[in-house]
């Protein structure tokens, strides 16, 4: 099973756009966001296209408008959102997935995972702790460092820094 993993849309509609075409390019059928999106109308626009499943992680930064209901995260299609930190079994695989790096070493150290994913950063970033992989995907607004996404494998534990 392959999953696209993005952070830190910001708003930038376009860029999630190229996202979305690479992803549907390699018949991934889920992205898991970690935060920082800003408007749920980004992500109502910017995966129009993609027919998968969508974790998304509700951060600070993001604005929900859960008063009204059309407009809020969870009103999505095929998305489910958390709000601190999500986890999932993937293909065999424990994986967490969070906005703050911070958050996201916490669940790392807790040895429960094989993999944890963050964002806020916005600078792509691997390393192990014990045996957890902790990843942050870069960032798909391509402020601060050049616009990127991963894509990790649970099949072939493969994990691939996309460009933009």
């Amino acid at each position: 099973m392959k999953i696209a993993i993005i952070a830190d849309t910001h708003d930038n509609v376009a860029s999630l756009k190229k996202a979305v075409n690479l992803i549907k390019k390699e018949e991934i059928k889920l992205i898991i966001h970690c935060g920082d999106i800003f408007l749920p109308d980004t992500l109502k626009e910017g995966l129009k296209s993609f027919q998968g499943k969508t974790y998304i992680i509700f951060s600070k930064a993001d604005a929900d408008f859960s008063r009204i209901p059309e407009k809020s995260f969870k009103s999505l299609p095929r998305s489910k959102v958390w709000e601190e930190f999500g986890e999932a079994k993937l293909g065999g695989k424990n994986i967490a997935f969070c906005h703050f790096p911070e958050i996201a070493r916490d669940l790392a150290k807790s040895q429960k995972y094989d993999l944890v994913f963050y964002g806020h950063t916005h600078k792509p970033w691997e390393e192990k702790i014990g045996k957890t992989r902790l990843v942050n995907p870069g960032n798909i607004a391509g402020l601060f460092y050049r616009a990127t996404f991963a894509v990790y494998d649970t099949k072939t534990d493969k994990l691939e820094l996309k460009i933009l």
